[in-house]
């Protein structure tokens, strides 16, 4: 197998907690991510799914070198990414990553022509395109993404939310990047409208042998796209596994209540499915529960969940791990094989 194209290890990032004005003295820490690892390979596309808070957009920041970790070590291409410092290894790495933000109305510069924010890239890495050739590249990216070329002179708020995230998948691909970060780029859209983002996400990674990290919050979206999902919990990876492993047999308790929360249209199947209702609020990343950060929600949660941490890793009904043993890894005591289907 070739080496994946992304690998992360042990990510952490760490916010602190201050108090007072002008003499300010951290008095704690928000664990926003705390010990996350996934590889990427090339082409493919990895979900991450959670609840609100749970880290993922802190994860992307972190990834896109927005933020900087407060510990862990990531490798794109081999090249150890969180090393760079300077502002021209920097520059070559944003090259071959980019993100597509969350929302279309706010992630671009309304004082800007379409021509010029899609552009942008170009004044940043003048090498990929000539300073005479950067309106037709720009033409052509507008194409690629079912624009109308010719509105290179319009702004941002001559367009539909639809259009404006296709105006932000354009920015990303101008510079022929090797990966996108697409932090939640559906979800301020209507449904119509993120089928056919989705749809051009599907398009795109086909012609040009995209690798995507998608980031959302909903479960069908990542369904539709993904080629494998991590489920993120509170900072921590508590699941991972192909898209088939997460949505038909999902061992985590958490993993189990997110998908028996999501709609189903046939009312046959919605009749004869469980739906697990979780008590209690999400726990404050300042101040997480001890061992598994989900036995305070969970109905499985006994002694050893409050005092030993799960490890993430393959294990047998009832929680045993077992590295030979067929599946996916799941960081629970109590893991068992659950049929669910989402239809």
């Amino acid at each position: 197998m070739t080496e994946p194209i992304l690998q992360v290890r042990d990510l952490v990032k760490h916010f602190p907690v201050q108090k007072g004005v002008v003499f300010k003295k951290t008095i704690g820490h928000v664990r926003a991510v705390d010990g996350v690892s996934f590889d990427l390979n090339r082409g493919e596309t990895l979900g991450v799914v959670g609840e609100s808070g749970c880290g993922k957009s802190t994860l992307a920041q972190v990834l896109m070198r927005l933020v900087q970790p407060t510990s862990g070590s990531a490798l794109f291409e081999g090249a150890d990414m969180f090393g760079k410092k300077s502002a021209a290894e920097l520059r070559r790495l944003r090259r071959d990553m980019q993100i597509v933000l969350q929302d279309p109305y706010t992630s671009l510069n309304p004082r800007k022509t379409v021509g010029d924010i899609v552009g942008e890239p170009f004044e940043i890495h003048p090498e990929v395109a000539p300073k005479g050739d950067r309106q037709r590249r720009v033409q052509e990216l507008l194409d690629i993404v079912g624009l109308n070329p010719e509105h290179v002179r319009r702004y941002p708020h001559q367009f539909s939310g639809g259009q404006r995230q296709r105006i932000g998948i354009a920015r990303a691909l101008a510079l022929k990047p090797k990966v996108i970060v697409c932090d939640e780029p559906v979800s301020a859209l209507d449904v119509s409208i993120q089928a056919q983002v989705m749809n051009l996400l599907g398009e795109l990674q086909s012609e040009f042998g995209l690798s995507y990290v998608f980031i959302a919050h909903d479960l069908g979206v990542v369904r539709h796209l993904s080629d494998r999902v991590a489920v993120m919990y509170l900072g921590k990876i508590v699941e991972t596994g192909t898209e088939d492993e997460i949505y038909e047999h999902p061992q985590h308790p958490y993993t189990q209540a997110l998908l028996s929360s999501v709609p189903v249209p046939d009312p046959s199947v919605r009749d004869r499915r469980e739906t697990i209702r979780l008590s209690g609020d999400v726990p404050s990343p300042a101040d997480p529960p001890s061992g598994c950060r989900f036995r305070t929600r969970c109905w499985k949660a006994q002694d050893i969940c409050a005092e030993q941490p799960p490890e993430l890793a393959v294990r047998l009904d009832g929680g045993e791990i077992d590295p030979s043993a067929e599946g996916h890894p799941s960081a629970c005591h109590f893991a068992e094989r659950h049929e669910h289907v989402i239809s």
